[in-house]
């Protein structure tokens, strides 16, 4: 469900313009919102994630940390070679 809903998401982000700020954080309150919700399903998603899409989560990695406050999902990001 996640996957699905991601895709929608992160098409419409890549279709925003540079200077759309206002479509550019509606896209990225989409993704907080929904990995956000539950920690291991993130990171079942993260793990399968093309590159691509990656790149444009990166946008909100903290923000999604901020919410989840999760160990988990550091160790995930770090293992995916994501952080540092």
């Amino acid at each position: 469900m996640i996957k699905n809903s991601m895709d929608v998401i992160i098409e419409n982000r890549k279709k925003k313009n540079i200077e759309d700020d206002y479509g550019i954080q509606d896209c990225w309150d989409k993704i907080i919102k929904i990995l956000s919700k539950d920690v291991k399903a993130t990171i079942l998603y993260l793990e399968s994630c093309s590159e691509e899409d990656i790149y444009f989560i990166s946008e909100v990695f903290e923000d999604i940390s901020e919410q989840l406050q999760s160990k988990e999902y550091i160790i995930c990001l770090r293992k995916l070679g994501l952080i540092v």
